[in-house]
């Protein structure tokens, strides 16, 4: 039985990505192929590097381009897409291609928070500045309308009065940490029971 071939995008630092990797190191049933960014400068190149995962930047045009983008997944046999502080949106070729086979964390409750342009800091700012004493992580599949899909798992966390931007992305990374890889393999089990 082949293994589960997984791919994360991820913008950033790649922390996420990290986690999820470590979770699944060892599993012969689940395989961490491919990081893709859409920056070149992304720290999760490096640690994909690191890691040993083949990785690649690809550019605006690259990414605006579904058909490649289809190819270089296809190419490598990827079955399942985890989305792990990627910023860029979908394209819905992608999303067709991959119907309940691609999943996101997002930084707050959803449906509250989400949308184009929310993400990160931006994220945590809207949700001290509203006043609210809770947020959390949800994580969700992926459709073609940013933070749309339908949500598998969230956690909350307090938001406390002296909480900042940075005090309150420590308290979702920590969610974000302990849940992600664990909701991910639950997900694989049911989409993939005859390979788990």
């Amino acid at each position: 039985m082949s293994s589960i071939k997984i791919a994360i995008l991820a913008s950033g630092s790649g922390s996420n990505a990290e986690n999820i990797f470590n979770y699944f190191s060892g599993r012969t049933n689940v395989d961490i192929s491919l990081i893709i960014s859409n920056k070149d400068n992304a720290f999760v190149l490096k640690r994909a590097e690191r890691l040993g995962i083949p990785s690649m930047a690809l550019t605006k045009a690259e990414l605006d381009n579904p058909k490649l983008f289809l190819e270089i997944l296809r190419e490598r046999k990827i079955d399942f897409i985890v989305l792990a502080g990627y910023l860029l949106k979908i394209p819905s070729e992608l999303t067709v291609a991959y119907h309940d086979r691609i999943v996101n964390i997002h930084p707050a409750l959803l449906p509250k928070y989400g949308g184009k342009g929310m993400y990160g800091d931006h994220v945590h700012e809207a949700v001290i500045n509203s006043g609210d004493k809770i947020s959390g992580i949800t994580i969700h599949m992926v459709n073609e309308h940013y933070d749309q899909g339908k949500t598998v798992f969230q956690a909350m966390c307090p938001v406390n009065e002296n909480d900042t931007p940075d005090s309150l992305a420590l308290k979702v990374h920590t969610l974000e940490y302990r849940h992600f890889p664990r909701v991910i393999d639950d997900i694989l089990k049911k989409t993939f029971p005859d390979r788990m």
